[in-house]
């Protein structure tokens, strides 16, 4: 029986990030993972590479792109006609995207001697895997050891039972990747960030979508001003969201799907082409040998780890979409990474107030620490500054003129407490946010630091001289 110093089993973000970690630090590492992919083969990468976080990035940069041309190009003076999308194409270059970083994730693997061991792993003590791995002709079953194993095993789309998925009319999130045309009216249930985003993937390329949530209020996770800025805009977009919409069940006829739903009218019914369940996601731990080999998972199934990862099996952690926390993908790297240097005898390092949250609208939402809500509610006194992006001369040059920085500090020692953005590439703003929270920076700090001129990040800077009532140009 082959043993190693660690094994870890998946290979998504959390996964394969903590094994290459691991072996970087002289380990004798292997990743177990069981994903096909849409041809056929094994593939590393986990959800996020392939049906999650990169396609649907790819989608929403592509059907970006044919709005700008088909909306907004005339304005700059370009003028095109006889603007069309093709879908297949457009699917094909995702898949494309997708294929060149799984099969880099597998170049990274033999250039760190990681070995990558494909087929399904199964828990059978703490220090002891059963593979189960499909060939064409047999099944074959093989045993491994290890004096750590780290389970990065995941999360798979939530179900719900009014609408069962088919992957045909009523998709979840990865049957929403790969459309063949564009749906004339879609239906989503779930005005999350899985559901916002791909409704605007398709509603930029032509859909009529309606978004239905059972919630009465729009993206509640999200800081109120914030929230209410983003769902304005949405709308102007074209989403329609119906909040407080509870889906009570769908029918189908092979060509059309049912909705019925009930919100503070009463009963409602809608008709789409297309219906994607956009719920959430929960752990995947189907199939992991948790009760066998007595790893605790909570009611919720999470595994139950402490502030370490480390589960109630002794030298046996668990990091990412299968633990307590955020459902990110950066999150679980930096949990395996942790895990990977403490393994390792190092002071591994993981600050769960310094995530940043990213939706991938446009404009985009993103956010890092407590919103004025929370300050609010934890009975913390703060200032507030913020600044629109409509007075920044690079937003205007962009024409890309919506949204706002939101900077909270704390009242008496200035410390940064939270940051919000809503507005063009706040995905890579809220870098800025995360490093001044990481290093308890305080928006003094931000406010004396030098910006170029013109950039969006301008709107950082007056954001934090606005926390001090001294912004310039508004």
């Amino acid at each position: 029986m082959k043993k190693y110093d660690v094994v870890v089993i998946g290979a998504g973000p959390g996964g394969y990030v903590a094994a290459i970690r691991c072996a970087q630090l002289g380990l004798s590492t292997a990743c177990v993972e069981s994903w096909i992919n849409e041809d056929g083969k094994p593939a590393l990468g986990g959800t996020c590479l392939n049906v999650g976080c990169i396609p649907s990035k790819a989608l929403l940069d592509s059907s970006h792109h044919y709005h700008h041309i088909k909306h907004d190009a005339a304005e700059h003076g370009i003028n095109v006609s006889g603007t069309t999308i093709d879908v297949n194409k457009m699917i094909s270059r995702k898949a494309k995207i997708v294929k060149i970083l799984t099969q880099g994730i597998s170049g990274l693997f033999r250039k760190n001697n990681v070995d990558w061991l494909k087929g399904h792993a199964t828990l059978k003590s703490n220090s002891e895997i059963q593979i189960n791995s499909r060939h064409e002709d047999h099944d074959e079953e093989t045993a491994i050891q290890a004096n750590h194993i780290i389970i990065a095993t995941g999360s798979v789309p939530t179900a719900i039972p009014s609408a069962s998925v088919d992957n045909k009319l009523v998709v979840d999130s990865t049957g929403a990747l790969k459309f063949n045309e564009v749906p004339r009216r879609l239906g989503v249930i779930g005005a999350g960030v899985i559901g916002l985003e791909l409704g605007s993937v398709w509603n930029r390329l032509g859909s009529e979508v309606v978004i239905l949530e059972a919630l009465p209020d729009f993206l509640s996770a999200v800081d109120k001003q914030i929230a209410a800025e983003a769902e304005k805009t949405l709308r102007n977009q074209g989403l329609d969201i119906r909040l407080g919409a509870k889906v009570t069940g769908t029918g189908s006829n092979n060509r059309e799907v049912s909705v019925s739903y009930e919100d503070e009218s009463g009963k409602q019914q809608l008709t789409v082409d297309k219906l994607i369940v956009a719920v959430g996601r929960k752990p995947n731990t189907e199939g992991l040998g948790a009760e066998q080999c007595g790893l605790e998972l909570d009611e919720r199934g999470f595994i139950v780890v402490d502030e370490h990862c480390q589960t109630n099996l002794e030298n046996v952690y668990a990091v990412g979409d299968v633990v307590r926390g955020p459902m990110l993908a950066h999150k679980a790297s930096e949990e395996g990474v942790a895990i990977a240097e403490r393994i390792a005898g190092k002071p591994g390092h993981m600050n769960y107030e310094t995530i940043p949250w990213v939706i991938y609208t446009w404009p985009e939402i993103a956010w890092v620490g407590q919103s004025e809500e929370q300050l609010k509610q934890a009975g913390i006194d703060y200032r507030v500054g913020s600044f629109p992006f409509m007075a920044t001369g690079r937003a205007r040059a962009m024409g890309e003129t919506n949204g706002l920085v939101k900077i909270l500090a704390d009242k008496k020692t200035d410390r940064v407490l939270g940051i919000h953005i809503f507005g063009p590439n706040a995905s890579e703003l809220i870098a800025e946010a995360v490093v001044t929270m990481e290093f308890d920076g305080s928006s003094e700090d931000l406010a004396r630091t030098i910006h170029a001129h013109p950039t969006l990040s301008e709107a950082m800077h007056e954001a934090a001289l606005g926390v001090d009532n001294r912004t310039i140009h508004i």
